[in-house]
């Protein structure tokens, strides 16, 4: 079950790990590089991820998700986070062969269940610092990411302004906020999930969040 209020918004961030680019070899970017994911990607805790035929390099990504809770404009970094009611596990699942092959993101986001999340919200007040949270992914059994938020080359409280700049933020909005380095696509070999898997995210304070792969 979803443990969140499906959200009017999804808002990712991509690239927002410095280990990350770092294994890209890729240049920091100088500010959030956004995208959204729809409502039909979304499913909870042990729903199944389901990879549709077309999609050969499905790849998973652990990312923190912040929830919003309150109606929110053109908020400043120190005032952001009092707009958040809590935090989650976000599995930020990607058909990296429609992603790349498109030039941009939207289709190989979103297919239906490409967006676990869980396994609760976690109360702002129970998370005093969001940028202190070890993070980590693990694929049957073995652990593929590791990080932590620190890593974050903007953290939540200044992707939140710089959303509401341009974007109203609503209670109930989930915004992604990246992932840290050892995605599938990226390792050597490239490592992508396949049906008969499991993959659990996994963030200290928050839980795990874990989802079975099945074909579609």
């Amino acid at each position: 079950m979803l443990p969140i209020d499906r959200p009017g918004k999804i808002i990712c961030v991509g690239l927002n790990y410095r280990d990350h680019a770092e294994e890209q070899g890729t240049a920091l970017p100088e500010a959030p590089l956004l995208f959204a994911k729809w409502q039909n990607t979304l499913v909870g805790p042990g729903d199944p991820i389901v990879i549709p035929p077309v999609v050969t390099k499905c790849d998973y990504e652990a990312e923190l998700g912040v929830v919003i809770g309150a109606q929110v404009r053109d908020v400043s970094a120190e005032n952001a986070l009092e707009a958040v009611a809590g935090y989650v596990c976000v599995n930020d699942v990607s058909a990296r062969d429609l992603q790349f092959a498109d030039g941009q993101w939207t289709r190989g986001k979103s297919p239906d269940t490409f967006c676990p999340v869980g396994p609760a919200l976690v109360s702002r007040d129970d998370i005093p610092d969001p940028q202190t949270l070890p993070i980590r992914a693990i694929l049957n059994g073995a652990t593929v990411q590791e990080s932590t938020t620190a890593n974050m080359i903007f953290g939540v409280a200044d992707v939140i302004a710089y959303v509401t700049r341009t974007i109203t933020l609503e209670p109930g909005d989930l915004i992604a906020t990246g992932t840290p380095a050892g995605v599938g696509a990226f390792r050597d070999p490239p490592l992508f999930m396949k049906p008969g898997d499991e993959i659990t995210i996994e963030i200290d304070g928050i839980g795990s969040l874990t989802n079975p792969v099945v074909a579609g």
